[in-house]
């Protein structure tokens, strides 16, 4: 299974629509925000999954649109598909359970039968999922005459309405609920139970996520109205489920404050970096932290002196190296000082930067290779580069801080600038 060696610190699911990612949210602010955090303190020891009700063909749509990280596992189609890594490699030994007394042909031509169901794009229709829209107020009406016809069929099978219109026909051991326990099962058997599990959601078909024994859950404020009434009958007085004051992403940084289950405050949320000291050093809020720089001085969100560019400088090797995207080297010095010419030539515009995959490998006491994806975001062009930086301790350990001793930058396929005059580290 992809991501961690050894037990997680925290497995956070969530969904996406309207829970990680916030659709009336134009610059992504909460998104950028858990981002951040993440990155920071939990990837390197800990998962993320999103459960997601897309298709894998519009959920990689979604990510081309939105600064979203990658996970470790993706669940997809309501539970019926998961995968793993950034390959995102299927889960056949999931595929055969659900193949058990499933019959999708049989649950086609007995949905035909129902006019108020009016069938969904043919990327939602999946070989474990049968989608449709249906008005709200025919709703129960349909579910309960469909789940009738379905039952005279003997098949084993399992009706999810959410979103006040949309309607998915699964195998009965199908669900977000499902897939997280065969996750959680999955990963007891390899030695890998995670420490806390966090469930995020905002809509019916999250519902089972929080029904999952031993699980913190988090319903986001804007959470919909049937997810709020199956809370109200089924777990109003469970202590380990909230419903936060904050819309979606923010809303799982609240609940992972409330729950005490590590780090909450956002790398985004310190104005000045001086505070920003996480209880554990590592090398992914190093990372982080300079890039959070690196957009606020474009910006000119932080000020233009010289004694914040010396600062900058002492954690920069005076032999360091930077080789551009480009193939042309220079010295990390140097590329410091051209920061000056660029100071604030982006405020006032749209200009975003967020890293990715941050994954450390100690090398000895002292030393760190650093791998991650770097994206910016400039107006509507979005750039990605693979970055490999070469960190050591200033001191005894990574407590005292990191130097800056090499950084390597290729483009991602795909995602290359054009201008590389200003793509800066």
């Amino acid at each position: 299974m992809a991501g961690v060696n050894s037990c997680p610190r925290l497995m956070v699911v969530s969904d996406l629509d309207l829970t990680m990612v916030d659709h009336y949210d134009s610059e992504n602010h909460s998104l950028l925000r858990f981002n951040a955090l993440w990155e920071a303190n939990y990837r390197h020891n800990s998962l993320l999954v999103f459960s997601t009700g897309r298709s894998p063909a519009i959920y990689k749509q979604l990510r081309k649109e939105k600064p979203l990280l990658s996970p470790d596992i993706t669940v997809m189609s309501v539970g019926t598909e998961i995968a793993y890594g950034e390959s995102m490699v299927p889960d056949n030994d999931w595929v055969e359970f659900l193949n058990q007394n499933w019959d999708r042909n049989m649950v086609i031509e007995e949905t035909r039968k129902f006019p108020e169901l009016i069938p969904q794009s043919e990327t939602e229709q999946r070989p474990h999922k049968v989608s449709f829209y249906i008005e709200k107020d025919k709703a129960g009406e349909v579910i309960k005459a469909l789940s009738e016809s379905l039952e005279k069929n003997g098949l084993d099978f399992k009706i999810i309405y959410s979103g006040g219109i949309a309607l998915d026909v699964l195998p009965h051991g199908a669900g977000k609920g499902q897939a997280l326990a065969y996750l959680l099962k999955r990963l007891k058997t390899e030695g890998k139970v995670p420490d806390n599990t966090l469930a995020c959601g905002d809509s019916g078909n999250d519902a089972e996520l929080f029904s999952v024994p031993e699980v913190y859950g988090v319903m986001v404020s804007n959470a919909q109205e049937e997810l709020l009434q199956w809370y109200a009958e089924n777990a109003k007085n469970n202590p380990n489920i909230i419903h936060a004051t904050e819309r979606c992403a923010a809303g799982i940084i609240q609940a992972i404050g409330h729950f005490s289950l590590g780090p909450n405050t956002s790398p985004r949320d310190v104005p000045h970096f001086s505070e920003c000291k996480p209880d554990n050093v590592n090398p992914g809020h190093e990372i982080v932290k300079f890039y959070l720089f690196y957009e606020r001085w474009r910006c000119a969100e932080v000020e233009d002196t010289d004694p914040c560019m010396e600062n900058l400088k002492v954690d920069y090797h005076p032999a360091g190296v930077f080789v551009h995207p480009s193939g042309v080297e220079r010295s990390l010095h140097d590329c410091i000082n051209a920061m000056r010419s660029c100071y604030g030539d982006k405020q006032g515009r749209k200009f975003q930067v967020w890293v990715d995959r941050v994954s450390p490998v100690q090398m000895s006491s002292d030393t760190w290779i650093v791998k991650f994806d770097k994206w910016e975001l400039s107006g509507d062009e979005r750039h990605c580069c693979i970055t490999t930086v070469v960190l050591s301790s200033k001191g005894a350990d990574a407590s005292d801080g990191f130097t800056w001793r090499h950084m390597h930058q290729t483009w991602l396929e795909g995602w290359g600038g054009k201008d590389h005059s200003n793509w800066l580290f």
